[in-house]
């Protein structure tokens, strides 16, 4: 990490979320992240789901108090930076108690008229840019209401093969779905990537099958405003925008999910074992030659039904142990393992935080790494097969050790630090060593040092040395 945030970060701090997830380098913020970290309500909001309603959805019942109230705190919880308003959640608070009732009658009487949406960039996990819409808090709140009413109608009929951004439902139910698959001989695995798929949502397409379940015109109105709300650039600059649900607002999962479930209602039609978490979809197959036909026939029906294009460069089939499925790699014997590319990002990250030129104390490195390693096995700690895990342990503690010779900067200070840390006599000449830093890291005078056991009890850990598959 560059002095005392990457560009990165300062980036994903910009979005609605605080909750972290395993899929990636950095602070783990898939698109939508924050949609994980709302069950600080799930109490309230599961009780909502339970309640099932076949009736069509209404401006009324999205409006309702109780709806609005679980919104808010859903908002809330998430935090979050502003959007175009510049207004945060305390500041929206003020100004949604203030001028609810006018708010309320411009959307009952369809005048309402939604917000910019502040443009993001992030990097992609397997390369370039994601481009998100952040919305104003007032709008995020709303987008939240009716984003609670539509599941109420749709959680229902969703397959039980999606499991994305679902309450109740996670990555992990994903991955141990497709263990069950590999195991019982489907070992030949379809991945089928839609091309910038957030973007090239048909809204004509979406709005027709939103418009199933929601008989209010002003309601689809205010969905379909929504979905056109310009996109402000940095340099303030708007774009208008004909297609695409952009990630970012809290209506753009459910949007997703319903633009994707008869995908999902063909797949199951045809009798096929698949898993998809938004755009991720594997089908698992017994044999190469089906694999092959399947993701033939399946690309032309997604590009046929959903006017999706498929990437012919990131999609096709395969051994299992070949791909990955959500930060996972699935070997044909059915254990769960961590994808090269999850633990090359992880390797990015551990070279960010252990970047010396950091204006941070030791206690503030040791919270942010503790922040970042714990999130990330909190999601990877599902594998049953560590050793690619636990081969990384000594270069990351070199990272650690290399660092720490560094911010001690003088011979001087070495010195006093190779002391305290109990190192005597001869040994000590090593603070006055013409090594570079990252060979010092690995000379037994820094390993007597910084002992593994002494890097643990300062808190410098990997979980994984605590844990048992």
């Amino acid at each position: 990490m560059e002095t005392s945030e990457t560009e990165r970060e300062q980036q994903l701090r910009q979005l609605p979320v605080s909750a972290a997830v395993g899929l990636g380098g950095g602070i783990h913020r898939a698109p939508w992240a924050w949609v994980s970290s709302l069950w600080p309500c799930e109490r309230r909001w599961q009780k909502m789901l339970n309640e099932a309603n076949t009736e069509p959805v209404t401006l009324e019942a999205v409006l309702a108090k109780e709806n609005l109230r679980v919104a808010w705190l859903a908002v809330k919880a998430n935090d979050g930076a502003p959007g175009v308003d510049g207004m945060d959640i305390g500041h929206s608070a003020e100004h949604i108690r203030e001028h609810w009732e006018k708010i309320e009658a411009k959307l009952l009487t369809g005048e309402y008229c939604p917000g910019a949406v502040r443009a993001v960039e992030i990097p992609k996990a397997g390369g370039g840019m994601r481009r998100l819409g952040i919305p104003n808090v007032l709008d995020r709140m709303i987008q939240q209401a009716i984003h609670q009413q539509l599941s109420q109608r749709w959680e229902v009929e969703f397959s039980e093969h999606s499991y994305g951004f679902r309450p109740g439902r996670s990555a992990h139910d994903a991955v141990r779905s497709a263990q069950r698959y590999i195991n019982s001989g489907k070992t030949w695995v379809v991945d089928i990537d839609l091309k910038n798929f957030f973007d090239e949502v048909d809204h004509d397409k979406l709005m027709g099958w939103v418009a199933r379940k929601v008989g209010d015109k002003r309601l689809l109105r205010l969905i379909g405003d929504y979905l056109r709300a310009p996109m402000q650039k940095a340099d303030r600059s708007r774009e208008r925008r004909s297609k695409g649900t952009p990630q970012g607002g809290p209506l753009s999962p459910i949007l997703a999910n319903i633009y994707l479930d008869p995908l999902d209602k063909e797949l199951e039609r045809r009798e096929l074992s698949f898993v998809r978490y938004a755009d991720d979809i594997a089908i698992f197959c017994s044999s190469e030659r089906a694999a092959a036909r399947v993701l033939a026939s399946v690309s032309e029906w997604i590009e046929k039904h959903l006017k999706v294009k498929v990437s012919s460069e990131k999609s096709g089939s395969g051994p299992s142990d070949q791909s990955s499925l959500l930060g996972f790699r699935l070997y044909q014997d059915g254990r769960i393992g961590v994808a090269p590319r999850a633990i090359e990002r992880m390797k990015t990250e551990v070279r960010k935080l252990w970047e010396a030129r950091q204006s941070l104390t030791s206690k503030q490195m040791r919270e942010q790494w503790q922040l970042y390693i714990t999130g990330w096995w909190n999601y990877f700690e599902l594998a049953q097969w560590r050793r690619e895990v636990e081969d990384q342990s000594g270069w990351i503690r070199r990272h650690m050790r290399k660092c720490f010779w560094l911010r001690w900067k003088t011979p001087r200070g070495r010195l006093a630090a190779l002391r305290r840390l109990g190192v005597k006599r001869r040994s000590l000449g090593m603070a006055y060593s013409g090594l570079g830093a990252w060979a010092i890291a690995r000379h037994w005078v820094i390993h007597q040092a910084l002992k593994n056991s002494t890097l643990n009890r300062y808190g410098f850990v990997l979980p994984w040395d605590f844990a048992h598959a």
